[in-house]
């Protein structure tokens, strides 16, 4: 085995992905064997499926998979614990087997061929790869407006953010070192990667359409990804409801002295609607920042427990951590 080729590992979130498995491990053992023939990684390389809580023969595939072919690996969380989790699971799984790591969705959305590009960059001294969708042409015109607006909110509150990149990237060992001593509850992967500061550089793709299934991200998860993000990395929106608080109560000062003044003036109206509305909206505004600065807090309540972001329940790289290998990069 040529010392100088980098043990990859291939890190697949997965829930509820059967009828895409087996395309899936066709297109990633296809790519590991050229970059291995190449002798741009070793042959000790792997594909870790991390299987998230799925309901259906996900895990049966990856098991089965796993017992037959040398590349592929399996990771079963004793429940669902989220994408982001699981993906941390699958990087604290490999950290200490791989030399680099890359991860990817199990749907095939993302283009496997890049993965050649993603080690080209790796062995130039690239710590940190992203992944970058060279156009949105297959969204529809509502999600790519809400995701241009999400990436021009999150520059305005100061987050470093990496636009039409998901979680599609490649990761040096030493970067991956770095972002495990990052031990908040609530990761935002897109947010965190970008603070380590190491050499990255951007790869860009085309995205296809989903292989099988369904997706696995609805408006409502969506939006609460981006909401998480947002309360994650930053406390702009609370600095917003404050600066919204202070309007109101100029607002309010205004229509006070213009009520006194109608009223020295004898001119005053019955304003039964006038009173309405703005109860209504100082009222409205109360419930939102009330809601702002309770995911806050929120936030910290899980944060202070400590509980563990993911659960194990199987792992067949247990064998492979007993052989005790050492990454050589």
């Amino acid at each position: 085995m040529n010392k100088k080729s980098p043990i990859l590992s291939i890190i697949v979130p997965c829930c509820n992905e059967a009828p895409v498995l087996e395309e899936t491990t066709r297109e990633l053992t296809t790519v590991m064997d050229h970059l291995v023939r190449e002798g741009k990684i070793s042959s000790d390389s792997m594909i870790l499926y991390v299987d998230d809580g799925s309901t259906d023969d996900t895990w049966a595939i990856i098991e089965q998979k796993a017992g037959h072919h040398p590349y592929v690996q399996g990771l079963k969380l004793s429940r669902n614990f989220g994408h982001q989790s699981a993906l941390i699971a699958g990087i604290e799984a490999t950290q200490d087997l791989s030399d680099c790591m890359i991860s990817i969705d199990a749907d095939l959305q993302d283009d496997v061929a890049a993965i050649d590009a993603f080690v080209d960059k790796y062995r130039e001294g690239y710590d940190i790869v992203y992944g970058v969708r060279r156009k949105r042409k297959s969204d529809t015109f509502f999600k790519r407006s809400t995701a241009l607006t999400f990436y021009k909110l999150m520059e305005k509150m100061g987050v470093r953010l990496v636009p039409n990149h998901a979680d599609y990237r490649l990761m040096s060992k030493r970067a991956v070192d770095e972002l495990m001593k990052y031990q908040e509850e609530n990761l935002f992967l897109r947010g965190i990667v970008p603070l380590l500061g190491f050499p990255a550089v951007k790869v860009y793709y085309d995205r296809k359409k989903r292989f099988a299934g369904e997706s696995k991200y609805p408006l409502k998860k969506m939006i609460a990804f981006a909401f998480d993000g947002i309360t994650s990395f930053s406390i702009a929106p609370i600095k917003l409801v404050t600066c919204i608080g202070f309007l109101l109560v100029l607002l309010g000062a205004g229509v006070a002295i213009y009520s006194l003044a109608v009223w020295f003036l004898d001119h005053t109206i019955s304003g039964w609607t006038s009173l309405i509305l703005s109860i209504w909206i100082i009222g409205g505004m109360q419930l939102v920042a009330i809601g702002v600065i309770g995911e806050y807090i929120g936030k910290i309540f899980q944060e202070t427990k400590r509980r563990p972001r993911y659960i194990i329940e199987r792992n067949t790289t247990e064998k492979m951590k007993a052989k005790d290998t050492v990454p050589h990069g």
